[in-house]
């Protein structure tokens, strides 16, 4: 036999090549497009012929006879038996005209040269859509009746068939996928579509929600899913078939048909998600005035919202048209026809974690997003205030090491020029600025000098900071203990993100990570100048980030845990407390750098967070009996070696000891 295929190189038509040339003595000639002659080495090997089996003709479906010459249609005139036509424009979000130039006119062309070689039978792959929104069974049989054409892809496939139909002069057959998916056998896809657009959806329920939650899904309409191996297989049968006659048409759908609620559930356990307990019939929602809809589309935050979230999940602008899809499909003629064959549709449930794993391991759009560091930040500026030692220099190690142009500053120069010796021992290089961030003069002397110098940042770490463990008692008679930490930790950093914010306004782009901390989350006692000067900063933040939500910039907060720096090294007591090495800390503010999260906390944080939020009362006593149990320290107390005796200890309670040793063996 002697075959022409359009469409060879897609999802379906590749596979019917394939079984074509299974058969013995089979040549198959197809179209390809000029320019692609070098996807064609990788279509050999997979269908394993020679050129000889598999002859490539160069040419254009939106040119009239394929734009062959007449040199071209004399060679293949009564060489072709079967005509295949599969090429076609699949995708819902496509543009009307290139639907239009594919679908339509590139079948009318097709047809024209169908005609010019004599070819023995056409056989067009149309598809469901060309039922419209029929309501209702619409049968094999059926075409005119067709209904609710309005959108471009329903339109086309209609038109194209009924082109078949009307203009074709040789005997022709029509088949009708449902959507098709992967195969059924191995998963293997090509492109999200059909139900794939609800797959990252249903990934981020798994992420945030354990599996045996109950959840709610969508009752929907009736939708028809078939794997892409039934598809070939049916075809390739029907075509080859004794029976075969001029005018009929097949619908290869499954037999049963699912209701969006239950696809969505089948794919959900595929996924080890939450499974649908409660399905919401979709058809509620129309009772909603179609003039309520508009004027609450008419509202910019309202439209913003919704493109964030279907940007976000990947999905079309026009999906949600048919949730309710009220058409189903009669394959009757189909039944008969495959009768004694062998050939059945899969049942979804029974391959659909093949379809998951696939799309999860190479179609899943997030694999394609570079989340290393290096990929946010190479040839960027970023900032890192307090980056002389501890947090802020492994998180500059960090973001040089990546190919970012890493300023640190602090307030001793000793200390930077340290740390810039060390990154040149390491193949990098610092630029260094010796500021007080506690003097706002100075943080303004110092902004100007970055813009000057460097035209601004991409990425700002608020990171420098002050803390002071006393208990508010000892700071009856030393207020400036509130003062010089608000200064530094609250004052200081706004004062060089507000020098900062209009170049990245400007640019449109930039990202601002302020270190708070855990105490924010927990209210821990004898921290309430540092926690208070946090608190205040992470109110700021979450004022900005409403603000600057259309411009471009954007804001992490991370509520840090212990990490072992000399802040913390005075208090000797937190030896005994799970700490994060600085190079830990640095992990989280690359983090926030790669994902750009509004907030960054740690088990521990949320876990005291919820403590506080739902039994307040509890929170307190268990805080106030760790203040108890530790007592401040001579340095805390402000009498001898406040000034820096590393060597004073506090003097534990039994209860305090026993604690000790549990907190050893807890790893957080």
């Amino acid at each position: 036999m002697r075959y022409f295929v359009t469409g060879a190189t897609g999802f379906i038509g590749r596979r019917l090549v394939k079984a074509l040339l299974a058969r013995r003595g089979a040549v198959v000639h197809f179209l390809v497009r000029p320019g692609s002659q070098a996807k064609l080495a990788a279509l050999y090997d997979y269908w394993g012929a020679s050129r000889t089996r598999a002859v490539p003709v160069t040419g254009d479906l939106a040119a009239r006879k394929l734009g062959l010459s007449p040199e071209a249609l004399k060679a293949l005139k009564g060489q072709v038996d079967t005509v295949y036509h599969l090429a076609a424009v699949y995708d819902l979000g496509a543009d009307a005209e290139s639907q239009v130039e594919v679908n339509v006119e590139g079948t009318r062309n097709l047809v024209e040269f169908a005609k010019a070689v004599d070819a023995g039978h056409l056989h067009h792959v149309s598809s469901i859509a060309a039922a419209g929104l029929y309501e209702g069974v619409f049968r094999e049989d059926m075409f005119d009746e067709a209904e609710g054409l309005e959108h471009p892809y329903f339109m086309t496939k209609h038109e194209s068939e009924k082109i078949v139909r009307q203009e074709c002069k040789v005997p022709w057959t029509v088949y009708r996928p449902a959507l098709v998916v992967g195969d059924s056998r191995t998963g293997e896809m090509d492109k999200v579509d059909g139900p794939y657009y609800f797959f990252k959806l249903i990934q981020r329920l798994r992420q945030i929600l354990p599996p045996w939650l109950p959840s709610v899904g969508i009752e929907g309409g009736r939708i028809n899913i078939v794997p892409v191996d039934y598809v070939v297989r049916c075809i390739d049968h029907l075509s080859h078939a004794k029976t075969t006659t001029s005018g009929r048409c097949y619908h290869l759908v499954d037999p049963q048909g699912y209701r969006v609620g239950d696809v969505l559930d089948i794919f959900s356990r595929a996924a080890h998600a939450p499974k649908m307990n409660l399905f919401v019939n979709a058809a509620l929602l129309g009772f909603i005035p179609r003039g309520v809809k508009k004027s609450l589309m008419a509202l910019a935050p309202v439209r913003r919202i919704r493109a964030a979230v279907m940007k976000d999940l990947g999905l079309p602008e026009d999906i949600f048209t048919f949730i309710n899809f009220p058409t189903r499909y009669d394959r009757r003629e189909l039944d008969a026809a495959l009768k004694g064959s062998g050939i059945e549709c899969p049942d979804l449930r029974d391959y659909a974690w093949r379809l998951w794993d696939y799309w999860e391991r190479h179609l899943d759009p997030d694999l394609y997003i570079d989340r290393s560091l290096k990929g946010t930040v190479a040839g960027k500026v970023v900032l890192v205030t307090g980056g002389s030692s501890g947090i802020g220099l492994a998180a500059a190690h960090k973001f040089a090491e990546a190919g970012a142009t890493t300023l640190i500053c602090g307030r001793d120069p000793d200390k930077l020029d340290e740390a810039c010796k060390e990154a040149q021992a390491r193949g990098y290089a610092f630029v260094a600025y010796a500021v007080d961030i506690a003097d706002l003069a100075d943080c303004d002397r110092f902004t100007q000098l970055v813009i000057a110098n460097h035209g601004g940042v991409d990425f700002l770490v608020n990171n420098a900071g002050r803390s002071i463990r006393r208990a508010i008692e000892s700071s009856y008679d030393r207020f400036h203990d509130f003062e010089r930490t608000m200064q530094l930790n609250y004052f200081g950093c706004l004062r060089v993100t507000m020098g900062l914010l209009p170049g990245m306004v400007q640019k449109r782009k930039g990202h601002v990570v302020n270190i708070s901390s855990i105490g924010v989350l927990t209210n821990a006692p004898r921290f309430s100048a540092y926690v208070a000067s946090k608190a205040a900063l992470d109110a700021w933040t979450r004022c900005a980030s409403s603000e600057f939500a259309d411009q471009g910039v954007t804001f992490t907060t991370i509520n840090m845990p212990l990490v072992r720096t000399p802040m913390i090294a005075p208090t000797q007591l937190y030896n005994n407390v799970p700490t994060l090495a600085p190079e830990e800390a640095a992990d989280l503010i690359a983090q926030a750098c790669i994902g750009k999260p509004v907030r960054i906390a740690t088990r521990l944080g949320i876990a005291g967070e919820l403590l506080h939020a739902l039994l307040p009362r509890v929170a307190q006593i268990g805080m106030n009996t760790s203040f108890r149990m530790f007592p401040d320290s001579s340095a805390a107390k402000g009498s001898k070696g406040e000034k820096g005796d590393k060597h004073a200890k506090p003097q534990l309670s039994a209860e305090a000891v026993a604690l000790q040793q549990l907190m050893r063996g807890i790893h957080f």
